[in-house]
């Protein structure tokens, strides 16, 4: 008689079609382990919430990174020479510019918030219980900030595009 049990044996056995998720959201087979194929014979990953509000948290994390290094590259030129800072400030007052702010805004906000609720994840008893309601929660907040953020960041755009009124 098997060690494990009816039940162990059953699956052991079993060559059902049977599948459940890794950690990583990869759909796996019982009766192999391995993960499960899609129609181009690649990994069939669908992704859950919290997989995804990992990847924006890492993704937001490396845009802010990069944009305060050369945030302190561009704000040192001041000392080395005032002509060369006023001329790359310049070229910062362009349509294109003010987008990606907007986007760098949208970015560190989501970070901010996101990184809000892992530490209540983390530090809350109940934190792991209402951490999918937590997310959805920084989503709303994200958006009800951004919309007039964009209204007041891309009104610059407008005016310069289209004329002022």
């Amino acid at each position: 008689m098997n060690p494990r049990g009816v039940a162990g044996a059953s699956i052991r056995w079993s060559m059902a079609a049977v599948t459940t998720s890794d950690v990583r959201g990869d759909q796996l087979s019982a009766s192999t382990g391995a993960p499960s194929r899609g129609p181009g014979g690649g990994k069939l990953y669908r992704g859950d919430p919290g997989v995804w509000s990992w990847v924006a948290h890492r993704i937001t994390g490396v845009l802010t990174f990069f944009f305060l290094f050369a945030h302190v590259l561009d704000t040192a030129l001041v000392r080395v020479s005032p002509n060369a800072y006023d001329k790359v400030i310049s070229l910062y007052k362009n349509p294109l510019v003010n987008v990606l702010e907007l986007g760098l805004v949208g970015a560190i906000l989501y970070h901010a918030l996101n990184g809000l609720r892992v530490m209540l994840v983390d530090f809350w008893a109940k934190g792991v219980r209402f951490q999918r309601l937590l997310l959805w929660l920084i989503i709303v907040v994200w958006v009800v900030v951004m919309i007039p953020s964009a209204y007041f960041m891309l009104r610059y755009n407008v005016e310069k595009l289209f004329g002022s009124n």
